[in-house]
């Protein structure tokens, strides 16, 4: 399943009208403390009473503007993000939260939809050169900052497509890939250079990374598992979940249960037809259910 079976679409009838929407973002005027863009109620610190006051008076490139001052990828948090805002939220003392996080990627998808996203090519440059270490959120989002200032940056990746943890770690059901892939190519034409496969310590010499660039930025995700001491774990067959992804040991040819298929159908990466799927290393690995 993916983002577009789960969540109603424009034709459905639970996806919010423009109606809905302009009541939605009324109904956060009528708050007098906006806990929602607090510490507490947003990481980012968006600004949601602005672009919710701007949405309701259809000024939508100025929304976009707005919840960009904060949040380099909207398209990526108004889906997965689990809406502290909404828990925030004044009006959901008395009543049901204003409904900020559907408000906000409707805001975006709108963006895109209407061309009002476009590349922002920095018109001088610094000369100085940046490297980024990993391209999860936390490296796209230093790699956009760092280009805007006028820097020359190269994201280095060690899977094979760019992304990390929002093209790895979350299944289509909350994320699209096409979706990630819109906004690296993106900054792929503001400039940004990304370099996957790119291994640091292993086939990429990190002295070589230090002589080539001004500066570094590590920006590398958690990648040790958590074990979980439970009856079966020793079982054979039973694996990581993110071995389904990346590093997919010679050892394992097939997989003969149950997380691993379960991470295969969730991530959008298992064809059913074929009960197969390609790893990191272009290998068509099969899968087997049975019991191990």
């Amino acid at each position: 399943m993916d983002w577009g079976e789960l969540n109603p679409t424009e034709e459905d009838e639970l996806h919010h009208t423009d109606l809905e929407r302009k009541v939605q973002a009324a109904r956060c005027m009528d708050c007098g403390t906006p806990f929602c863009q607090t510490h507490t109620g947003c990481p980012v610190n968006n600004l949601i009473p602005e672009w919710n006051n701007l949405v309701y008076n259809g000024q939508w490139e100025e929304a976009i503007d707005r919840l960009h001052k904060t949040n380099n990828f909207p398209e990526f948090t108004g889906r997965v993000c689990p809406a502290p805002c909404e828990g925030s939220c004044v009006a959901g003392l008395v009543d049901s939260p204003v409904t900020i996080k559907n408000i906000e990627y409707a805001i975006v998808d709108r963006a895109w939809k209407d061309g009002l996203i476009t590349p922002r090519i920095p018109k001088e440059r610094t000369g100085m050169t940046v490297a980024v270490i990993g391209s999860g959120p936390a490296g796209l989002a230093a790699a956009d900052q760092l280009n805007q200032l006028g820097h020359k940056v190269t994201v280095y990746e060690r899977a094979d497509r760019v992304g990390g943890l929002l093209m790895y770690g979350i299944p289509n059901m909350k994320l699209e890939k096409e979706t990630v892939d819109r906004r690296v190519n993106l900054l792929r034409e503001e400039g940004i250079e990304f370099v996957t496969n790119a291994d640091i310590g292993n086939n990429v010499d990190i002295n070589e990374l230090r002589s080539n660039h001004d500066a570094l930025a590590l920006c590398m995700g958690a990648t040790k598992p958590r074990d979980l001491p439970v009856p079966g774990r020793e079982l054979k067959g039973v694996h990581f979940a993110m071995v389904c992804r990346s590093n997919v040991p010679d050892d394992v040819p097939s997989f003969s249960l149950v997380l691993t298929l379960a991470f295969a159908l969730m991530s959008g990466i298992f064809d059913g037809q074929s009960k197969a799927f390609t790893n990191d290393q272009g290998r068509n690995t099969g899968i087997q259910v049975g019991k191990g």
